[in-house]
């Protein structure tokens, strides 16, 4: 087994994980994923890429998942030694920040983006709009001196089909079977992890986003666990594919994400009504959307840019081989 250390793309090394200022920024990062999952169009993975944890955290969930399943072979020394491989200082903290944030935002966002759907559509329409250049630049850098057509034929073919996938109608299904919970959740952390597809969105598409939301706040033990168990099997599953494809194919991998960021603000347009698009009820309601969609994407070059001077604008991933 080799052990990949842990570099910024500037040369410098990353913040150490046990630092408790790097602590706090580990819950902060996850406390944005976890509030970002809450939200009907936006991903905790385009978060994640935004704020530079994005391919180390692939990594570190490929090799968590690989303890269960080398324990499932009856190898338990092989599943011991995947379990103490996982960057726990770096894992815990995030994990924690997005249970927070999932528990505060269950009961916090739904009212807010019911009070306020323009101006919160806005805001973080302006956000993702800002990040597109993250994973296209590295889509880029990968690529080298190789001709970018193909990656541009590739960003909008999946633009278009995120497009078209944020187009399904909202389907509400008051008491799910946990069946259907379990096969839900294990499609819909798949989105989580993928920037540009929102989890919460697929949870609306097939029809048991409010009951989990219900279910959270009301702590019902048997959805929640049958919702982290589905979860957890999809996650170990499609984690060890996106890991794969982030160290073997970077450039496809970086495009294909830009596509799907870009479709998916079809969701997030302030005006979306049902999946039809509308234009705004008159100009000031225009120009107030105008002005928060620039603050969000202000917020998000503020943040690259500062990354950028602090010489952590993105972090490598910590995978075994």
């Amino acid at each position: 087994m080799t052990h990949t250390a842990d570099v910024a793309p500037t040369g410098g090394r990353m913040p150490n994980d046990t630092a408790p200022s790097t602590i706090g920024l580990r819950v902060l990062q996850g406390m944005g994923m976890g509030t970002a999952d809450v939200i009907p169009g936006v991903s905790g993975g385009t978060v994640a890429l935004i704020l530079g944890i994005y391919t180390r955290l692939i990594g570190a969930i490929r090799t968590l998942a690989q303890s269960p399943t080398a324990l499932l072979r009856g190898d338990v020394t092989s599943a011991g030694e995947r379990f103490r491989a996982v960057p726990w200082p770096f894992v815990l903290p995030v994990g924690v920040g997005m249970v927070l944030a999932l528990g505060l935002g269950s009961v916090v966002l739904p009212p807010l983006l019911e009070t306020y759907p323009v101006e919160t559509s806005a805001l973080f329409f302006g956000l993702i709009v800002g990040s597109l250049s993250v994973p296209w630049s590295q889509a880029v850098e990968a690529n080298g001196s190789a001709s970018r057509a193909p990656l541009v034929a590739l960003a909008v073919v999946f633009a278009v089909a995120a497009f078209l996938l944020t187009g399904l109608p909202e389907i509400v299904i008051d008491h799910p079977p946990l069946w259907r919970v379990f096969l839900s959740a294990s499609v819909a952390i798949c989105a989580m992890i993928l920037p540009g597809v929102s989890g919460a969105f697929l949870l609306l598409a097939l029809g048991i986003y409010e009951p989990t939301l219900e279910a959270a706040s009301d702590l019902d033990v048997p959805y929640v666990a049958t919702f982290v168990a589905g979860a957890v099997v999809g996650l170990g599953a499609f984690s060890k594919l996106l890991s794969h494809l982030l160290e073997h194919r970077l450039a496809v991998t970086m495009a294909a994400l830009t596509g799907l960021m870009v479709g998916a603000l079809r969701v997030l347009w302030p005006w979306n009504e049902e999946g039809t698009l509308h234009g705004p009820d008159g100009s000031g309601e225009a120009v107030v959307a105008l002005l928060i969609g620039l603050v969000g994407f202000a917020i998000v070059r503020g943040l690259l840019l500062l990354g950028r001077r602090t010489g952590h604008p993105a972090e490598h991933t910590d995978v075994i081989q």
